[in-house]
């Protein structure tokens, strides 16, 4: 599969780590946060990555060049910020087939692989990482709304009142049909074109999407502190190895 890895946000909620530098250049444990996304992604055996930039987009490019441990780097150039289903409409061109998609900002140590299993085995149209989060932060994301089996039913994007604790995680698979979705979404009252809104036409619409539930850690790290939980949790994992070892 090719990886989609948006990285075109500017981080405002991030300074002072972003005055002078993109969202996606933050460091995390000596890493950028995008360099994070691209390891997670090589373990999944992907074949080339699509970058879409935006903000202070030279950064990125002149970081990375055309390739990133021998997986060939395609980017595409978000010029507003609209959202994700605007940001995702960047890559229709250079994408034909199944594919994987991670938000830039976000740092895993979890059960990636099983998504992409999962898509594969039920030729579903969708397949992302869920988790419950304290209900407090459920507002931060896209909430998931399920039936009595425990079917995801809706997807809502950072709603006021949330309806679950249920959230999607920044990792997904999809395929192509995602892009007629995110062509048919309309302004959220926040004025973007929301992912939720896209994969929610999917469900409506009978598309086969499957939810697995997390097993491991993530953190979104949209403010400073989140960049220090991060880096604490990536810590204790490589002391956890070097015990082990």
């Amino acid at each position: 599969m090719k990886a989609v890895v948006l990285a075109a946000g500017e981080g405002t909620r991030l300074r002072p780590l972003t005055e002078d530098k993109p969202k996606g250049m933050v460091e995390v444990d000596g890493k950028p946060l995008i360099t994070h996304c691209f390891d997670q992604l090589i373990d999944l055996d992907v074949d080339e990555f699509v970058v879409v930039v935006g903000y202070r987009k030279q950064d990125i490019i002149s970081h990375y060049d055309d390739e990133y441990e021998g997986v060939p780097i395609t980017y595409t150039h978000q010029r507003e910020q609209k959202g994700l289903a605007h940001a995702l409409l960047t890559v229709e061109e250079h994408i034909d087939d199944d594919f994987m998609l991670i938000l830039g900002d976000n740092v895993f140590q979890a059960n990636l692989e099983d998504v992409v299993r999962r898509q594969q085995e039920d030729r579903a149209d969708a397949a992302f990482l869920v988790e419950e989060v304290p209900w407090e932060d459920a507002g931060r994301y896209g909430v998931c709304d399920t039936n009595d089996y425990g079917e995801i039913t809706d997807v809502i994007e950072k709603p006021k009142e949330p309806p679950t604790n249920l959230v999607m995680t920044g990792f997904y698979t999809f395929t192509p049909a995602i892009f007629h979705a995110c062509h048919l979404v309309q302004p959220s009252n926040r004025g973007e074109y929301e992912i939720s809104e896209a994969i929610d036409l999917l469900i409506q619409s009978g598309r086969t999407i499957d939810a697995i539930r997390m097993d491991g850690w993530r953190v979104d790290v949209g403010y400073p502190e989140d960049r220090d939980k991060a880096e604490e949790l990536l810590q204790e994992n490589e002391s956890a190895v070097e015990v082990t070892d």
